[in-house]
């Protein structure tokens, strides 16, 4: 089966169940402030960063997915990766009652935050709760490790921001926190899917014992305006 809305996934969400978050035109949009800052185009092949340019501020990390194009003068490159769409292909997972885990409201936002910056699983804002469904296991009052729900278009939605704090990495609590996820997605007709870095071994061969297949490759660039007075970068 094929999933053509995978190819400019967050063009789809921004303009779908995630437009009350998103800033933009009709040929480019970004998340608004408090949320990833993530943008995307109408044509990713050929981005109209002039149209972004007024909805961002100079040096600041946009990440954008689908372009490989060249990069205009007044932007800079800041990093270009290849990473894998996986999308659910198997059994409902059973139910897991022994799992701690607790939905994650506001209130949990600064939590959240504090994981993220310790375990880097992605962009991530101090509103990214409000994309979807999160789940958290909290140890001791502390969140040890969540996993949520972003991009979304049709019956598409995407596990994303998947981290756990480092003195309790092997315990499979990611693991356990997807799969509550991924069954509370099929339980309302859902399919799940997410991104993984090709260079990230060991996370693809999880989603893939798991019940993800790769589907296809995203090339996914950070890139970040100039001030007008700077030359572009080489």
């Amino acid at each position: 089966m094929t999933y053509p809305d995978l190819a400019n996934i967050v063009w789809h969400s921004l303009n779908g169940a995630h437009s009350a978050f998103g800033l933009g035109t009709a040929t480019a949009r970004r998340y608004a402030p408090g949320f990833p800052p993530l943008v995307a185009f109408a044509d990713p092949q050929r981005p109209d960063l002039a149209a972004l340019e007024p909805l961002c501020a100079p040096g600041e990390h946009l990440y954008c997915g689908g372009w490989s194009g060249p990069v205009p003068a007044g932007w800079r490159l800041d990093a270009d990766e290849l990473a894998c769409q996986m999308v659910w292909q198997g059994e409902p997972p059973e139910a897991d009652e022994a799992l701690p885990a607790v939905p994650l409201k506001a209130e949990h936002a600064p939590a959240a935050q504090a994981l993220v910056g310790l375990t880097q699983p992605g962009p991530f804002g101090e509103r990214s709760l409000e994309l979807g469904q999160y789940f958290g296991v909290f140890d001791a009052g502390r969140l040890v490790a969540m996993a949520g729900e972003r991009f979304r278009t049709g019956e598409l939605v995407e596990v994303s921001a998947v981290c756990t704090h480092p003195d309790y990495q092997g315990r499979g609590l990611a693991r356990r926190l997807i799969e509550r996820l991924v069954q509370a997605q099929l339980a309302r007709g859902q399919t799940p899917f997410l991104h993984v870095i090709h260079a990230n071994a060991g996370a693809f061969r999880l989603y893939q014992r798991m019940g993800f297949m790769a589907c296809c490759d995203l090339a996914v660039r950070v890139v970040s305006r100039l001030p007008r007075d700077s030359p572009r970068a080489p």
